[in-house]
């Protein structure tokens, strides 16, 4: 009989916040696969837990992820935890989990710390609908691609930050996004946990002043689609009414469905178009 692969969160500073659950199926798995089995041992002393670790991580994950598997396939059941939150979140684990889905491996989580949640949930920006990003890339035109896609993004965005990129990447933000509201988390959970609202503007300025300490979590307002429409509009406005008028009929409209389509891009009647029409002809 195979065993089982258990996603356990574990806390991402307050070790009051690890659940029961995760403490037992640490104590009763046959093996637990750490991202930094030196931190991890910390938390397991803490706890007493005496279960034997193995590394997983970054630089091992695929040849590693295989490894475990095959121990699962043949009747172990291992728990995976990061450094800190839950598994396959930002992190190696998803190469683990995507083996273990490929071989017919049962694959379950136990819910548990996420900072991208937790610093959301406190941020006072819409939380319905949001876009997680995690750390953006450190390649220069990769990054650029991900900034430039997030520019019309109507979800509130979620990024991680290092304290020593910081400045940098709320500058490339204020470049792209322009002055959106902003939300910094830092130190989550911890001691001296802070929640800094503010613009990107002035996020940058107080940044500029005070060093950058602890791990960052940055909640970012994403565009409504008020602000969206009122763009396009300002586009199409931008054109003479013939050159808008042109635009739809050059791909076979007709005039009549043309005008329909300009008067919704312009935000006004279609009587009002044909009126105009009527004036210029």
């Amino acid at each position: 009989m195979q065993g089982k692969l258990y996603l356990c969160a574990t806390p991402i500073g307050n070790l009051e916040d690890i659940t029961l659950r995760v403490l037992r199926v640490l104590k009763e798995v046959d093996l637990i696969a750490a991202e930094d089995t030196r931190n991890s041992l910390k938390l397991l002393n803490h706890f007493d837990i005496k279960t034997p670790m193995t590394s997983y991580h970054e630089y091992n994950k695929i040849e590693k992820a295989y490894q475990l598997a095959e121990k699962i396939l043949k009747g172990q059941n291992v728990a995976l935890i990061t450094d800190a939150g839950t598994p396959g979140i930002s992190d190696p684990g998803e190469e683990l989990v995507r083996i273990c889905q490929e071989s017919g491996i049962s694959v379950t989580s136990l819910p548990g710390p996420a900072a991208c949640v937790t610093a959301l949930s406190m941020s006072g920006l819409p939380a319905r609908r949001f876009a997680f990003e995690a750390f953006l890339p450190r390649e220069k035109k990769e990054r650029e691609q991900i900034l430039a896609s997030l520019k019309q993004e109507t979800r509130t965005i979620i990024l991680y930050e290092a304290p020593h990129h910081l400045l940098k990447t709320l500058e490339e933000l204020y470049k792209t996004l322009g002055n959106r509201s902003i939300t910094i988390c830092r130190e989550l959970t911890k001691k001296y946990e802070t929640v800094f609202i503010s613009t990107i503007s002035g996020a940058i300025s107080y940044y500029q002043k005070e060093a950058p300490r602890g791990e960052f979590v940055l909640v970012i307002q994403g565009r409504s689609f008020q602000e969206l429409q009122k763009e396009q509009q300002e586009n199409w406005n931008a054109l003479t009414l013939e050159e808008h008028m042109n635009h739809y009929e050059s791909q076979g409209i007709s005039r009549k469905e043309a005008m329909k389509l300009v008067a919704k891009d312009r935000g006004v009647s279609k009587r009002e178009i044909y009126g105009k029409l009527l004036e210029d002809s």
